[in-house]
């Protein structure tokens, strides 16, 4: 039985270092400037404020993904992007699922106050989310979705995000964030 006792013990003990390894990164990320392929991070501060005209946003669509970060809370995460129509959006599966409840925030902060600060190629352009829940436009912006994201399981439809099984933002012009 004490031999028993030793082994638990010492597998424990080994099994902490790797989940060590990970608590210990996802905290360090929270003081860093933007998020990594894994963690969220810190605020997005590097990077030039874009100032100007309304950019052609058909450039994000070989990017996979861009960097976020909401008025509140002030952390950045990576998330999936699309134009169509020479407009910007954001959007997030899953939201009607345990798992996407459980594990995307993001959304219901967004719809709450959308204000955030994109970083896209080392640019940072300050945007107010905008949710788009119905609409014909959702057909087109579903078929760009899709295009570039073509690994879904199941085909996204106008009918699925009227659902609410994903959520679609327009990336609007907005005013600087609070500082």
């Amino acid at each position: 039985m004490k031999n028993l006792f030793r082994a638990i013990t010492i597998v424990l003990c080994l099994a902490m270092i790797p989940v060590s390894a990970i608590v210990t990164a996802a905290i360090k990320q929270r003081f860093a400037d933007g998020p990594n392929r894994v963690f969220s991070g810190g605020p997005l501060v590097s990077g030039e404020l874009h100032r100007g005209a309304e950019p052609d946003w058909q450039f994000v669509n070989t990017i996979p993904t861009i960097e976020m970060q909401l008025e509140e809370p002030s952390t950045s995460r990576r998330i999936w992007t699309v134009e169509h129509d020479g407009k910007l959006y954001v959007w997030s599966g899953y939201m009607r699922s345990t798992v996407g409840r459980l594990w995307k925030r993001w959304p219901v902060q967004a719809e709450r106050n959308g204000n955030a600060i994109f970083r896209i190629e080392g640019t940072r352009y300050l945007r107010a989310l905008e949710r788009i829940q119905t609409g014909e436009e959702l057909d087109g912006i579903a078929a760009a979705i899709s295009a570039k994201y073509p690994s879904r399981p199941t085909p996204l439809t106008r009918a699925v995000i009227e659902r609410g099984d994903v959520w679609v933002f327009e990336a609007k012009v907005c005013q600087p964030l609070s500082d």
